[in-house]
């Protein structure tokens, strides 16, 4: 029979561990170990993607009592070596959602990085040039993979975990010229498709809005730590689903 416990999500985006940084989050950590079920990271975990940035956020991971899942976002991936990345933080004990899915406690996980690539009359089109199509095909790739995810699920409960951004509405604050660079509504496109979907994670939109909804109605909520310290003055937010 389907779990219908409430659990508890810390949620929490655009960490950008510095290669000088000395335990940065980990006493963050172990606070929200306390008062959460789930702890989900939202992408740019590093500043440049390097390993010794990796490596410090790995040995905060492994002092969380609670289990970790999350995405790379697009720091994560300056150095050109995301997989490197994402290797660390799974020995680690992190889940890096990409082509995976995952159920912690009768809720089902599934996420992406995301991509650019804008919203409504202004989401780019694959026509054109070629090195426009290919960046269309990102997206749509982005898009697609999240779908995949959210479709193995065969949860009641899921949460859509995304590094950019599916909506504009989390993104008012920042400039409206670079709205196209913050993500894609090809995500929220794949998300709506779906009944279980009960909530979304992003983060990358440091100077955005908190809270918005899919045309679905769909809760999304922008984590970028930037974001929820002025809401909630912590810099995590915690969701319960």
């Amino acid at each position: 029979m389907p779990s219908t416990e409430t659990i508890t999500i810390a949620a929490i985006g655009d960490l950008h561990v510095a290669e000088n940084s000395t335990a940065p989050y980990r006493e963050m950590f172990a606070e929200i170990s306390r008062v959460a079920d789930v702890l989900v990271l939202c992408g740019d975990l590093t500043n440049f993607g390097k390993t010794s940035e990796a490596e410090i956020l790995a040995e905060d991971i492994q002092t969380s009592a609670i289990p970790v899942i999350g995405v790379l976002g697009n720091h994560d991936y300056e150095c050109g070596q995301p997989e490197v990345v994402a290797e660390i933080l799974h020995e680690a004990g992190m889940t890096v959602l990409d082509e995976q899915a995952i159920e912690i406690k009768g809720v089902g996980f599934a996420g992406v990085k995301g991509f650019m690539g804008g919203y409504g009359r202004g989401e780019l089109a694959p026509f054109g040039e070629p090195i426009a199509k290919a960046f269309v095909d990102e997206a749509m790739n982005e898009a697609r993979k999240l779908e995949n995810g959210l479709r193995s699920l065969r949860t009641e409960r899921s949460v859509a975990v995304l590094h950019y951004s599916p909506i504009i509405d989390t993104l008012e604050g920042e400039p409206i010229e670079i709205f196209q660079y913050l993500g894609s509504a090809r995500l929220a496109d794949a998300i709506d498709r779906f009944d279980h979907v009960k909530a979304v994670v992003h983060g990358h939109a440091h100077h955005g809005k908190y809270e918005g909804q899919t045309v679905r109605g769909v809760p999304v909520y922008n984590v970028a730590q930037f974001v929820v310290r002025e809401q909630f003055k912590r810099p995590y937010a915690l969701l319960e689903i």
